[in-house]
């Protein structure tokens, strides 16, 4: 009786099937190394294209976007900034476009960092539309509010589609806790995975969360320390996580937080 031949893969197939599912292995794993290269470049050139937009209007107006006052900013730029008639009446307008303390040379309230955006894109140092507030809302944009204000034009958004701001605030980490002194931030927006945050830190500055111009935002829990706590903090609900609190602040890059956030200082 004939024994039935049983046949196989040879050795050589077999590489060859290795060798394919390593370049297509490497293939993939390379796009999405250009993919997150991609998005660390989008972050840091809309910080830089913000900045000099800012120093921009700084330049040609003498006054900060968001902190001048409605009939300053009506006659110098133009109905642009006005979001709810507020150049025919800037003394009863919300405090966005008049600023609850305008002129004193700060972003210091939610109002004025709502009205950042519109003051810069009518004045033509940002492309698009901003209105800085919330459609239908007769108050400027709050802590609770602000992400959703992406999806109807009221600010920019970063990649991953969340709030970016900038403001005078003490929400940047400094040195496993918030900072104390108020500065000029730029929030870069959160949402964003933590190990594009280490790129982008060490692209800009020193690869240190608490550390350097570029920071970790501080923990939600801090989110009470100013106006602008919980649109400058990230949120977790299992704490820290974001950075690894230590002698210095170490970015956590396996940590799963999507919703991470930066701030650049000015």
């Amino acid at each position: 009786m004939k024994l039935k031949k049983e046949s196989g893969f040879t050795l050589v197939e077999i590489a060859i099937v290795l060798v394919v599912i390593g370049l297509l292995l490497g293939g993939i794993l390379k796009g999405q190394q250009l993919i997150n290269s991609a998005r660390v470049r989008n972050l840091a050139d809309q910080n830089s294209g913000i900045q000099a937009a800012y120093y921009g209007f700084i330049d040609r107006f003498r006054n900060l976007p968001g902190d001048m006052l409605a009939a300053s900013a009506c006659t110098a730029i133009g109905t642009g900034v006005d979001t709810f008639a507020a150049c025919a009446t800037p003394a009863s307008a919300p405090g966005g476009i008049v600023g609850t303390n305008g002129g004193n040379g700060r972003i210091d309230t939610v109002a004025e960092a709502g009205s950042v955006w519109p003051h810069l894109s009518a004045a033509g140092f940002l492309n698009g539309t901003f209105s800085g507030q919330l459609a239908g809302a007769v108050t400027q944009l709050t802590a609770v509010t602000y992400p959703t204000s992406v999806a109807i034009g009221a600010v920019p958004p970063n990649a991953f589609q969340g709030p970016i701001m900038l403001a005078h605030s003490t929400g940047y980490q400094n040195l496993t806790s918030r900072g104390t002194v108020s500065r000029l931030v730029y929030s870069f927006g959160g949402k964003i995975p933590v190990p594009l945050l280490r790129d982008l830190d060490q692209k800009l500055d020193d690869g240190v969360a608490g550390s350097g111009v570029l920071r970790s935002a501080p923990d939600a829990a801090d989110g009470t320390a100013d106006a602008f706590g919980a649109i400058t903090d990230y949120t977790n609900g299992a704490g820290q996580d974001c950075v690894t609190p230590a002698t210095t602040d170490t970015w956590n890059v396996d940590s799963p937080n999507q919703t991470c956030n930066a701030i650049f200082l000015y």
